[in-house]
């Protein structure tokens, strides 16, 4: 088994941000996020100041040349690999404009097996991209969760909770884990017992200091072992629990022709604190609406596609830039942001929040709000030369794009 510990060597390219799509829904919100290419080295690690995006805000489609708000997970060297499995993630020291949010990617090879661990400073919400796997968590006292997941399903993850996750199919799995915290701190259970001795782990379990004679530990955390037999499914881990939700499964609380999206938020999933998720499917004639989150910072994942996002900063700079799978945008607090699905097929979005029931503020409700005078008085125009807002009392957030796309200039 190869142990990679890099943190030394983050080798992360550093991508242009295109940032995601939130939206209320019901009593929750929606987003889509929309990133942009990569620096063409995959180590590379840049940072786009204010100055170079400065005056750039009148020009749609205007690329800069890096951002400090989007990288790739999937292109970044694994702090973990080793022959059943491997792990890769992305906080603070990574993109620094991370704030209550981080992400990691796990691969597990068929009975590749996460050993049991905690994280002391963040909750973990799940999202299985593919396989199948068995999370088993102990929480206070004799608490215990065990539940099968599959494509399309999560898991929610208190902090403190003990939990594990083993790869029980016949194929590679993958999960994106976001954390409710931008430097998530980790023990794990055999890291633990290495600290301590023969005598002490005895008297916790009422054995003989000499039972432990012969158990393998040290110090460094096994992160990713396998099992030798198949693991035994008990008939209460395929049905229901309270840290489980299918979110593919559900109806989507929006669904028009320019996409659909499913969300994973405390009014529907009462276990989750801190943290959310939505799901987004965005067509390739979609859009989501320029808009912003108070109170709530989003960080997400591309699952599959390309796009394209503008992200404005409070010193009046834009951003603009190209998403593609693999890619991990974050987006500040009320910062104002659209995106748009610029390939040929649909583009999937894993969005993350740091609130467990986000705010959303579009365009088209909020615009409502204020009389043609005062949108006039603001624009610095005569009332009849402002466009004929539409008057609605609920955001569409995904809306079909009917102008063309604007053309992508680097800058």
């Amino acid at each position: 088994m190869k142990a990679i510990e890099a943190e030394d060597e983050k080798s992360l390219s550093r991508r242009s941000f295109l940032g995601a799509a939130a939206a209320t829904i019901g009593a929750g919100t929606l987003m889509a996020p929309h990133v942009f290419g990569q620096t063409s080295k995959g180590e590379a690690d840049h940072s786009a100041s204010s100055a170079e995006t400065a005056g750039k805000i009148a020009a749609p489609g205007n690329q800069a040349a890096a951002s400090p708000h989007i990288t790739s997970v999937t292109k970044k060297k694994p702090y973990f690999a080793g022959d059943f499995g491997s792990q890769t993630r992305i906080d603070v020291s990574d993109l620094p404009v991370l704030e209550r949010l981080s992400i990691r990617r796990l691969l597990l090879a068929p009975k590749g097996v996460r050993e049991p661990h905690w994280h002391a400073n963040a909750h973990e919400l799940g999202y299985c991209l593919h396989g199948e796997h068995l999370v088993t968590i102990a929480s206070n006292g004799e608490a215990r969760n065990s539940f099968v997941i599959s494509a399309g399903e999560m898991f929610f993850v208190p902090s403190g909770a003990l939990h594990h996750v083993e790869n029980i199919g016949t194929q590679e799995g993958e999960i994106i884990l976001g954390f409710s915290h931008e430097s998530p701190e980790d023990f794990s259970l055999s890291g633990t017992f290495g600290c301590f001795s023969d005598a002490v782990l005895g008297n916790s379990f009422g054995l003989p200091a000499s039972d432990f004679a012969n158990l393998k530990r040290t110090r460094q955390n096994t992160e990713i072992g396998h099992r030798t037999t198949a693991a035994v499914i008990e008939v209460q881990d395929k049905e229901n629990n309270p840290y489980k939700y299918s979110i593919e499964a559900a109806l989507p609380q929006r669904n028009s022709e320019a996409g659909t999206a499913r969300t994973a938020l405390a009014k529907l999933w009462p276990a989750l604190q801190n943290i959310a998720m939505f799901s987004v499917d965005l067509t390739n004639q979609g859009m989501r609406e320029l808009h912003w989150h108070p109170e709530t910072a989003e960080m997400g994942y591309i699952a599959k596609g390309k796009g394209r996002m503008t992200i404005v900063s409070p010193d009046g700079s834009a951003d603009t830039f190209e998403m593609n799978q693999g890619d991990v945008y974050f987006i500040p607090r009320a910062y104002p942001h659209h995106f748009e699905d610029i390939g040929d097929g649909d583009l999937k979005l894993l969005v993350f929040f740091d609130q467990v029931s986000p705010g959303d503020i579009g365009v088209r409700t909020a615009v409502g709000c204020y009389s043609r005078d005062v949108l006039a008085a603001t624009f610095k125009v005569e009332p009849s030369a402002l466009p004929r807002f539409p008057f609605t009392d609920e955001d569409p957030l995904l809306v079909p794009r009917i102008n063309p796309i604007d053309p992508l200039t680097k800058s």
